[in-house]
């Protein structure tokens, strides 16, 4: 066997195995109907991908529009054995996802005929993907409610409307207020927190108050430190579980905060990576530490209240808040240097840390040194972790919360030496 007939050989073994791949699937899914009831088996789908295999070869030969009519040709096949199926099960809800997924197994069955081997099975892989999880995305359609679906509607079409209107360049004093980039981190930071909602909405009432805290910290650390702050207040017993979640919902913060600095500007992690990381690890470690110890405490009533981020003022607010940081951030740097900075890190971690740290890392590309930038990150990070331990102790009481204190203690002082490292390294 030559070269080419070895090649010829692969690409319709590929075909073939993008068939088999997605066959499998639909014939697992159908195991239960009867043989007559299936409109495609294993067998189908293997023939598909191959048949995509071949007309792609006898293409190459002859002309590269005979794919496209046996394409047409399949199809045609495909609705009128669809059609027949609807006529012969009037009863029955009958969807299109079998015959859908029959055209997508030629398409690619023919990419792999050319190929592209890796590119077509892995899309293979996720066409499987896909059909396997229509039992999750069923749940998950239940779940949303219309409301949401409009917030995320209003604010996805406002940006992919506006966002390619708005001017790339800077505007206002010092150049310093950019509108793409301004909206393109509203974008990112609303997109961020409805992954967050979204995966507390779905997930929060059966993990528990652990992993309740993971996922609603993704929108608002603080928003879950409250909430579990007032479920510690009314208990008579140990509240060990609430500070948990209170220190892993914490230790998120940082988790965001790099994801940040990285689309922003990710020459800046290089220094500012450590610091974060070792604060990370201490809230978490300390958070699963006292976890372990009361673990057997029930964690079912502590369901974390957050209210929807996709919603377009609260867009437009952070849009505000994020040019206000940027140009005060300019400013200070302008007329007082590095400690202007600092000084608006510290109150600006008072009450969030995404404004001031997207701000930091974009100036960082242009006028401000790395070192300042990196300080001022850290500073906004340890103010914020305060906070969220002032505002749980405030409601629970100094004697109760001695254990969230110690371990942010703990926490801060990291954060400290940290600064003092890179200050005076």
């Amino acid at each position: 066997m030559d070269q080419q007939q070895l090649k010829i050989f692969w690409d319709l073994l590929s075909s073939l195995a993008v068939g088999l791949l997605i066959g499998i699937e639909r014939g697992w899914s159908g195991r239960k109907e009867d043989e007559g009831d299936r409109v495609a088996g294993i067998r189908t789908f293997s023939l598909m991908g191959l048949l995509g295999g071949i007309w792609a070869k006898l293409s190459a030969l002859t002309n590269d529009w005979i794919l496209a009519v046996i394409f047409l040709a399949v199809s045609a096949l495909i609705i009128t054995s669809y059609i027949i199926e609807t006529k012969v099960h009037k009863q029955k809800d009958i969807g299109i996802t079998t015959e859908v997924a029959l055209l997508v197994t030629f398409s690619l069955g023919a990419w792999a005929a050319f190929g592209d081997y890796s590119y077509a099975l892995g899309t293979a892989v996720v066409v499987v993907v896909l059909l396997n999880l229509k039992p999750v995305f069923h749940r998950w359609l239940k779940m949303i409610e219309v409301k949401e679906i409009y917030a995320g509607i209003k604010l996805l079409v406002i940006s992919v409307i506006l966002l390619p209107l708005l001017p790339n360049e800077g505007f206002g004093p010092w150049n310093a207020l950019n509108p793409y980039w301004i909206w393109w981190m509203v974008v990112l930071i609303s997109g961020l927190s409805f992954v967050g909602y979204f995966l507390m909405k779905y997930l929060g009432e059966k993990l528990g108050t652990l992993l309740t805290a993971i996922t609603g910290a993704i929108t608002s650390s603080t928003a879950v430190t409250l909430s579990l702050a007032q479920f510690a207040k009314r208990k008579t017993t140990s509240i060990t579980i609430f500070i948990a979640g209170v220190l892993v919902a914490s230790s998120i913060m940082f988790v965001r905060v790099i994801i940040e600095v990285a689309v922003v500007n990710i020459n800046l992690l290089a220094s500012l990576w450590i610091p974060l990381v070792l604060m990370m690890v201490i809230t978490c470690g300390g958070g699963i530490w006292l976890w372990k110890r009361q673990r057997e405490q029930s964690p079912g009533e502590s369901t974390v209240e957050l209210k929807n981020p996709l919603q377009f003022f609260t867009a437009l607010q952070f849009g505000l808040l994020l040019a206000l940081i940027l140009l005060l951030a300019t400013a200070l740097e302008k007329w007082y240097g590095e400690q202007g900075i600092y000084l608006l890190s510290l109150f600006s971690g008072l009450m969030d840390v995404d404004a001031i740290t997207l701000s930091l890392s974009r100036m960082a590309q242009t006028s401000l040194n790395t070192t300042t930038a990196t300080v001022g990150i850290i500073i906004s990070t340890v103010a914020n972790t305060i906070v969220k331990a002032a505002l749980f102790t405030f409601w629970v009481g100094y004697k109760k919360s001695k254990p969230l204190l110690w371990i942010i203690l703990l926490t801060v002082s990291a954060g400290f030496i940290s600064l003092l490292i890179l200050l005076f390294a």
